[in-house]
């Protein structure tokens, strides 16, 4: 009977390959067949050796390009077969990364299952625009929510942003006119400051500032694009950058 491989859940980080911990540097390093997000900075796919198999499962037009159950399906089936399996993913694998369900369907099927922490999303773009996402002064509260989901008007998000709050949103930029109205119907006042960060920790990344109630149009005059996290609370704003400022900018 043939022994299986193991399936590793790597977290890859927020892009910069400096940022990847020695582990997961070291399994890409000697993987015999990775299996990747579309997320996934090139720069890290190519620290893979020359022969490794490389699978992109990268979305597209908001899904897979293979649903989530062939995804875990693929994973398994080339672990009974014997290879170790890097599942690559970028921030964390358990951040909005859908690791636990495939190491729950990897453990039903009796395939050894590792999980390689990463920097998240989050982290990895506070810490790339020197926003603290706690600080003394401003927030004590951090919250972690997808604004691309189903059922999105349902959810409540009551409380989970405001005075000594910090709200990071994932997946939140197409969906910004629904998240910034769904805010402010929540209590959350329209000069809440907030900040996107786009291509965070990588060359191109750029941070935009403004205030909730302009957040759509944020993104549109700005052209942002995935990948891209909001960053929603006092906090975006403790720089030289005062809260007046993104009042008039705004308002213009």
């Amino acid at each position: 009977m043939q022994i299986p491989g193991t399936i590793y859940l790597v977290g890859a980080g927020p892009g910069d390959p400096d940022l990847l911990t020695l582990r997961a540097a070291r399994l890409i390093e000697n993987a015999q067949i990775i299996v990747h997000d579309g997320l996934v900075d090139p720069a890290i796919l190519a620290l893979a050796r020359d022969d490794a198999e490389l699978i992109s499962v990268a979305k597209q037009r908001s899904r897979h390009t293979l649903p989530q159950e062939q995804i875990n399906a693929l994973l398994i089936r080339e672990a009974k077969a014997g290879r170790d399996v890097v599942r690559l993913k970028g921030g964390d694998p358990l951040i909005f990364g859908r690791g636990g369900e495939e190491a729950e369907d990897a453990r039903a099927a009796g395939v050894p299952v590792e999980i390689v922490p990463g920097i998240s999303a989050a982290n990895g773009a506070a810490a790339a625009a020197q926003i603290a996402l706690t600080h003394r002064d401003a927030s004590s509260i951090v919250s972690f929510v997808a604004g691309q989901c189903k059922g999105l008007s349902d959810q409540d998000w009551t409380g989970l942003a405001g005075k000594g709050r910090t709200l990071v949103i994932y997946m939140g930029v197409k969906t910004a006119p629904q998240i910034a109205e769904k805010l402010m119907e929540d209590g959350l006042t329209p000069d809440m400051p907030v900040a996107v960060i786009e291509n965070a920790a990588r060359r191109e990344m750029r941070i935009i500032r403004g205030l909730l109630a302009g957040l759509p149009e944020l993104v549109e005059l700005h052209a942002i694009q995935s990948p891209a996290l909001i960053v929603i609370g006092e906090v975006t704003a403790r720089d030289d950058i005062s809260l007046a400022k993104l009042a008039q900018e705004s308002a213009r």
